[in-house]
This record gives structure tokens, sequence and C-alpha cells, in this order.
């Protein structure tokens, strides 16, 4: 499971993880029933405290979309609630002007933040071609 945190970010590292748990299973990522790695194993992967994972999994667990099974971890659920697309567009507009607030603290100006979210969208396409060569390449090593 591939989970990134922006450290100097203001949104809190859970929102980010709940956030990012969220996407990969709306987007088919993670499939029902794919166990998670544990609460211990996920903060040490990530650097952070045991109890921030504790707490995205207690929270995506209220949501509906995983299930803890006493003794044998952390799952997707097997019958995931049907999110509406309004409220991930409602977050992700929230999540947008907080950016632009910050931006703007900055002194920053509109043209200036479109070229920062385009050098962004470039950096993130990058990185996700370079994960996929990687995949590729492992599992061709693996075959």
């Amino acid at each position: 499971m591939l989970l990134r945190i922006e450290k100097g970010s203001a949104v809190p590292i859970s929102r980010q993880l709940v956030e990012q748990v969220a996407t990969h299973v709306a987007a088919g990522r993670l499939k029902p029933g794919a166990r998670l790695p544990s609460v211990r194993e996920l903060a040490r992967e990530l650097a952070v405290n045991q109890n921030t994972i504790l707490r995205v999994y207690e929270r995506l667990t209220a949501d509906g979309l995983l299930e803890r099974r006493q003794g044998q971890g952390t799952f997707v659920a097997e019958s995931l609630p049907r999110r509406r697309p309004a409220a991930h567009r409602d977050r992700l507009i929230e999540e947008l002007r907080q950016l632009i607030r910050q931006a703007q603290g900055l002194g920053m100006s509109a043209e200036q933040l479109h070229s920062l979210l385009d050098e962004a969208l470039e950096q993130v396409a990058h990185h996700e071609e370079h994960e996929e060569a990687q995949r590729r390449r492992k599992e061709e090593s693996n075959a």
C-alpha cells in the first residue's frame, strides 16, 4: 500500500492517511478483503506514532471502509458503503481552499499558484510513471 505523508502540509497526518486509504479503496487499488499492514508495521514504515495509525484505522472502520478482525488484523470491508462522489468533491474543494489561503498568506498571485499546481501535477505524473516502471521490473524479476 503506497501512502505518503506531506510533512509540511497544514492537513493533519491522520487526515492525509484517511483520505489516501479511502481513495485507494474507492479506486479499487485496495480490494475488499485485502489485509492492511498492522498498526505497528505501518507506523514504522511511515515513521509516525502508532496512535496516529490507530486513529486512522478506527476512523476508516467507523466509516465502514475497514473491518478489524480480532487476532487477524485489519482488512478492507467485504461490503463497502457507497460513497457519494459529491462528498469527495466537497472535501477536495475544502482542501484546495486551505492551500489557496496559505498561498495568499505567502503573497503569491493566482498565476504563481497555477504554475505551482502545474509543477506539482507534473511531479506526481513523473513519480507514478517511475513507480509503475519499478513495479513492472519487480514483476518481471519474480516471473
